[in-house]
């Protein structure tokens, strides 16, 4: 039975749920304002700590997911919210892809650990920064660092109405082209990620002439090595290209696999690499 279905005996209960993240993309919900009232009206929102106290009790018809799993404590937690959920979708970089907090993935967390607490021996984290997908299975993922908010009340929508949600699959250049940007890296040589990283943000940093920077993660079929090939051809070296794949979606799997490949292409004792910077 589908949520519209569902609708005419009760609304169907919306949890949102946070996990390793900086509540950006909850924000994002909250900051639809003339659209939240409506949307309270189909809904009824059982759990969501950072707008109200009131709780009430599951199972949930669909979950909003925040957040990537970085404590033993964080795998427990989302499988039991898998459990009671009809739906889960994911919302973020963080829950998508690992966050920004994935850069631990590529360093000695224990080195860290070490250097930043006082006590490190307190602390329970697991050595990588994972998306809820490698934990649990997962309905729908909204990418973005933060979401938009007009894509995230169409995947609301259709999880309400039962239908598949409509997010363009394409990359950030056709949002360019829609809006009449000029191609930043053509006409400037101003490096740039859209060619490889999901629409959803309206091409907002081409718009004033910076090159994108990945936050929506890639697109569904990102030529990456390619995208590297002309970066190093406008001057950049493979300690750049790496760094340039490692930012908000840095675990996402094609950034990850480009990054690792330009980290093991430059020279280890540079300050490309990584090594010895203070």
């Amino acid at each position: 039975m589908t949520l519209a279905a569902d609708r005419t005996r009760t609304r169907p209960k919306l949890a949102v749920w946070k996990f390793a993240s900086c509540d950006g993309c909850q924000l994002t919900l909250l900051n639809c304002e003339d659209e939240l009232i409506p949307l309270a009206s189909q809904v009824q929102i059982a759990y969501f700590p950072e707008a109200t106290r009131a709780v009430v009790e599951g199972p949930y018809d669909v979950s909003l997911v925040e957040g990537s799993v970085t404590t033993p404590e964080d795998i427990s937690r989302i499988q039991r919210i898998r459990e009671m959920s009809r739906q889960v979708i994911t919302i973020g970089a963080c829950a998508t892809a690992g966050g920004i907090q994935a850069l631990r993935n590529f360093g000695d967390v224990a080195e860290f650990r070490s250097i930043v607490y006082a006590h490190p021996e307190y602390l329970a984290t697991l050595s990588r920064s994972t998306p809820i997908s490698a934990h649990v299975r997962v309905d729908f993922e909204l990418r973005g660092c933060p979401i938009d908010k007009h894509q995230l009340l169409e995947v609301l929508a259709a999880a309400i109405q039962g239908r598949k949600p409509r997010i363009p699959a394409y990359s950030v250049c056709v949002e360019c082209k829609r809006r009449g940007t000029v191609c930043v890296t053509v006409a400037h040589g101003t490096p740039c990620l859209g060619p490889v990283t999901h629409a959803g943000c309206g091409a907002l940093c081409p718009a004033f002439d910076r090159g994108c920077y990945g936050c929506f993660g890639p697109q569904d079929t990102p030529n990456t090595s390619s995208l590297a090939g002309r970066l190093l051809s406008l001057g950049m070296r493979e300690g750049d290209v790496m760094r340039i794949y490692r930012t908000f979606n840095a675990a996402a799997e094609p950034f990850r696999r480009e990054s690792e490949r330009h980290e093991t292409l430059s020279t280890p004792t540079t300050a490309e690499s990584g090594e010895g910077a203070s």
